[in-house]
């Protein structure tokens, strides 16, 4: 039986400039059989939560009215800044990839993808 190049096999997933097919994993760093590789997530990211500018300002504008103003203090935001970090290991193949991430979501998503990408190696081995 005779293995097909990564280039005839869809990519199923990709993850930042990494892709992974059924029986492929092909990076700029070069190609493996999915089944040799090992793959790691990290998350430096952080998500911080403060009170809002407008919130502030209604506050100031509202506060002599019967200190209802002080309620816009309740208002808050998350802010997500950071990066996530894939890295990727096998026989002759090493490859990083730092992806910046702006939402508690994005950062779910790459995690999934990299869950999904681990699952297809396990499957290959």
């Amino acid at each position: 039986m005779t293995q097909l190049p990564a280039g005839h096999e869809p990519m199923l997933v990709t993850i930042g400039d990494i892709g992974v097919s059924q029986s492929w994993v092909v990076t700029p760093s070069g190609t493996r059989p999915v089944g040799e590789v090992h793959w790691m997530f990290t998350d430096m990211s952080r998500t911080t939560e403060r009170i809002p500018a407008w919130a502030i300002v209604c506050t100031v504008l509202f506060v002599w009215f019967c200190f209802l103003g002080l309620l816009f203090l309740l208002a808050k935001e998350q802010r997500t800044e950071g990066m996530v970090q894939v890295i990727v290991q096998g026989p002759g193949l090493a490859h990083t990839v730092s992806l910046p991430v702006y939402s508690v979501n994005q950062v779910m998503d790459y995690n999934q993808r990299v869950n999904y990408a681990r699952s297809l190696s396990a499957a290959a081995q």
